[in-house]
């Protein structure tokens, strides 16, 4: 039987500024890759820690069906607010312990959705430790930003 991996991660030039996400799927039947896919995409203007949640947003996006996977991701900010937190803000309508409202309620919100229905195991793994699917999720979110950046870089060439 099969297993599914995405890798995800997330990058930012500035927080905020320019971001871009990326994910490596994989599926896997013991050590044999059966198919890979390769993800990416962007926004002008928003922080690392939504662009590591569209990377886990567009990995559960893709899945065609119901699927047992497990998502990898360097950031603890994501493992723990879907794993550990996302019940309790729910309960208290959306809103901390300290009773504030949750950063990032948009996406916290697709990403419980998406969630449903599939049988998810979430993993961390330390960013930029040449972990080599995790460098490359690294590339594909830098390559996602990359448009973003590039017109920011060139707005303000054009304005000096």
């Amino acid at each position: 039987m099969s297993e599914i991996f995405a890798y995800t991660d997330g990058a930012c030039s500035g927080n905020p500024g320019p971001g871009g996400w990326g994910v490596v799927m994989i599926a896997r039947d013991g050590d044999a890759v059966l198919k890979t896919r390769d993800l990416s995409g962007g926004e002008p203007l928003t922080t690392n820690n939504r662009m590591e949640m569209m990377a886990a947003i567009a990995a559960l996006e893709a899945l065609g069906r119901r699927t047992t996977l497990t998502i990898i991701t360097d950031s603890v900010y994501l493992r723990d607010g879907v794993t550990k937190w996302i019940d309790g803000w729910k309960r208290n309508g959306w809103k901390t312990a300290a009773r504030k409202p949750v950063k990032n309620e948009d996406l916290w919100r697709r990403l419980d959705d998406l969630t449903t229905g599939h049988e998810i195991k979430w993993e961390w793994v330390k960013g930029h430790a040449g972990h080599p699917e995790n460098e490359r999720a690294d590339e594909l979110a830098r390559e996602g930003m990359a448009p973003y950046k590039t017109a920011k870089g060139a707005a303000g060439a054009a304005a000096r």
